[in-house]
């Protein structure tokens, strides 16, 4: 009865959006396949098993219309409304959630798309010990999605105009530069994590990606269980965060030479977040420093102490310890889908979904 529910509402949504599309004889919007950390993630965590799986169960999602589907917010996040943004109707659904229907996770797949976000992931296989999914085994769960998606020239058109939105790293560096016993300089480090992103990027592509909506790392010492009395105190890991974005960017400029027909967006979540904190007030922010959902753990428990109303949580940039609000998750896909210049480069988001390759 659960996978036939499932079933009766990707594919009822896909038709309507089919009809609606054909009725108004515009194109319909590209398939989104996503794939990162806990800031992406829709779901797919809470399809895991084992004690040591981070979920985002109550009171994660208390704002989320309807039943909470294991987004680390409050409501939605930034998946949710770029996927909006871009014009389909939600977010494509987690690939946990369509995997058990072959049938089903190949019809969703060609029409909305998929997400394989895994919360606690890492751009390192060795960053993943909570048994989640790391950035590797999530790009091999793309290739058993492409397998049942058919080999025609239609799907290679359909991919090559889809947008393929990544965000990983951060959890890689909070790993590295909280190590007690660091096994490696930090410009090794990064080395490594830029030639696994690198070679996360050839795969895909030879898969049939074009599209790349990438997401720098954060300022990830400033989260709140980063900050003593309000103030950013990890300065090493922001430090390693600038590092990392430097080579990133200087990697995706090369793999468009390197890879005929790449084009990508890379958007700067470090500096929109430092936007955040310098002018909070601009915002619509009056909190940047604390967690709207607080308690004995850094995340959002039954027991945990929350903000009371909808109103003070949009005030808050973080939900809990690690991770935005709602409110925050919606100012961060405007930023990047259509906002101003400085958040992405070399175009913004909403041109690479309409860019032809």
């Amino acid at each position: 009865m659960v996978m036939a529910n499932k079933r009766c509402f990707v594919l009822c949504l896909v038709t309507s959006m089919d009809v609606l599309g054909a009725a108004a004889g515009i194109l319909q919007p590209p398939p989104m396949y996503v794939f990162g950390d806990s800031t992406l993630d829709v779901g797919n965590n809470n399809f895991l098993v084992g004690m040591n799986v981070p979920r985002a169960s109550r009171p994660y999602g208390i704002d989320f219309p309807g039943v909470p589907t294991g987004r680390f917010s409050n409501g939605n996040n930034t998946a949710d409304f770029l996927a909006k943004r871009m014009g389909l109707w939600s977010s494509p659904p987690p690939y946990l959630m369509l995997e058990p229907d072959p049938d089903l996770l190949a019809s969703t797949a060609l029409e909305i798309g998929v997400n394989y976000a895994s919360g606690g992931s890492g751009i390192l296989d060795s960053t993943n010990a909570t048994k989640n999914i790391p950035l590797s085994k999530q790009v091999q769960y793309f290739k058993a999605t492409r397998a049942k998606m058919g080999g025609d020239a239609a799907v290679s058109t359909l991919l090559a105009r889809s947008v393929f939105l990544i965000s990983d790293g951060n959890n890689d560096l909070t790993m590295f530069a909280t190590s007690a016993e660091q096994q490696q300089s930090a410009a090794a480090f990064l080395t490594d994590l830029i030639s696994n992103y690198s070679a996360t990027i050839t795969e895909l592509y030879g898969m049939g990606a074009r599209k790349f909506a990438i997401v720098n790392a954060g300022l990830i010492g400033c989260v709140p269980v980063g900050r003593t009395a309000g103030a950013c105190t990890v300065v090493g890991i922001n430090q390693l965060a600038a590092g990392f974005n430097a080579a990133l960017s200087n990697l995706l400029a090369e793999k468009t030479k390197q890879l005929p027909g790449l084009v990508y967006s890379l958007a700067d979540s470090y500096g929109l977040m430092l936007d955040f904190f310098a002018a909070p007030q601009a915002w619509g922010f009056t909190d940047v420093a604390t967690a709207c959902c607080t308690g004995a753990s850094v995340f959002c428990l039954p027991t945990s102490r929350i903000c009371p109303t909808r109103s003070e949580r949009d005030q808050h940039v973080f939900w809990d310890a690690f991770h935005f609000s709602q409110r925050a998750c919606f100012l961060t896909a405007q930023a990047f889908y259509d906002g101003p210049p400085k958040y992405t480069m070399p175009i913004n988001f909403m041109q690479l979904a309409h860019s032809t390759t």
